[in-house]
């Protein structure tokens, strides 16, 4: 079983989560941002992981440390419990559909952090949630999973489609990226001998 449980605390945040790559899509998520908790509760069932999370945060603030701090470590989980990444896929894609909304990403467990984000939100808000804190989640878990990750906003007008296409696309991207090739279950999916 890929999975990885890690704890991070700071004069912001007292986070816990564990992961498993390799579950049902069974979630318990309470990051103290309802809407955070909507996305990652879609991510690990359109994922298939496994996902538990508690995170107490200075909401009093704003939103901003508890989202990027659960960005980092749930790229640290990733990165974990991928371990040498032998036999994995390494890249994944998927385009979702969200009512009007339409999200491509595309991922790849390089070893190298790197983001490329296209994606216009057209309000500042959903409800309470800061939209912007969309793209620092992203930047949170690619620099700490050493992942590369497209994301493209191929239509849209309604900021929450939008938003929860992305998350539900990067979720299916993943899913596709951190699973098991039999057909060479031992092997590096680098030419470099090194994902790093």
């Amino acid at each position: 079983m890929r999975s990885a449980t890690v704890s991070r605390k700071t004069a912001e945040t007292d986070i816990r989560l564990t992961l498993n790559l390799d579950g049902t899509g069974e979630s318990e998520v309470s990051s103290g941002v309802g809407f955070l908790d909507h996305m990652l509760t879609l991510f690990a069932r359109h994922g298939r992981f496994d996902l538990a999370l508690s995170c107490a945060g200075d909401t009093r603030v704003d939103d901003h440390h508890s989202v990027e701090d659960i960005g980092i470590c749930l790229g640290r989980a990733v990165q974990e419990a991928l371990g040498d990444k032998r036999g994995i896929r390494r890249y994944g894609d998927a385009v979702i559909p969200m009512d009007e909304a339409l999200v491509l990403t595309a991922v790849d467990i390089s070893g190298r952090s790197f983001l490329c984000f296209d994606l216009p939100i057209p309000t500042e808000k959903v409800g309470a949630f800061d939209t912007e804190l969309v793209e620092e989640f992203f930047t949170a878990f690619c620099s700490n999973a050493g992942v590369t990750l497209h994301v493209r906003e191929l239509a849209g007008k309604n900021s929450h489609h939008i938003i929860e296409g992305c998350f539900k696309s990067f979720a299916r991207s993943l899913r596709q990226a951190v699973s098991i090739d039999l057909s060479c279950a031992d092997e590096l999916p680098s030419t470099k001998g090194v994902l790093g």
